[in-house]
């Protein structure tokens, strides 16, 4: 629903195109029943193995409060989840130090939740403008 109530100013002639293709009208009552029925943020509170989010938080199309919301919801349910945040990314990591680091990361956290090995993380985060917050289940 957020995405789009926020689409970039340059999306919007292309907007009735978006709304034809999720099938429902934000602008509507129905429209938005429909998007919120629909919406991750909706079933966050069934998600039950850790979950990683990765975000760069210049993204012009998630927007990183969408990214907030679904770890927050999942914090409030007492869900494990790994927040990366990107401060100097956008839709996609683009600096080859930040794609480092996000793959170290991923193959770390994937280690833990599923088991096996990963190459120890040097100094691919250092490099990095990552920001890493962690919530752990209780």
């Amino acid at each position: 629903l957020t995405l789009l109530e926020t689409i970039p100013p340059y999306w919007k002639p292309m907007f009735h195109s978006f709304v034809k293709r999720i099938g429902g009208d934000p602008t509507t009552p129905e429209g938005r029943k429909f998007l919120k029925e629909r919406s991750p943020l909706t079933y966050a509170k069934q998600v039950s193995k850790p979950l990683l989010i990765a975000q760069g938080a210049n993204d012009p199309r998630v927007k990183k409060s969408e990214s907030d919301q679904f770890y927050e919801a999942l914090k409030e349910k007492n869900i494990s989840a790994t927040y990366l945040i990107y401060p100097d990314e956008g839709h996609g990591f683009q600096r080859p130090q930040n794609q480092m680091s996000y793959t170290a990361l991923a193959e770390k956290f994937l280690s833990e939740c599923l088991g096996g090995r990963f190459e120890p993380i040097t100094n691919e985060k250092e490099k990095s403008t990552v920001e890493i917050i962690e919530h752990k289940a209780e």
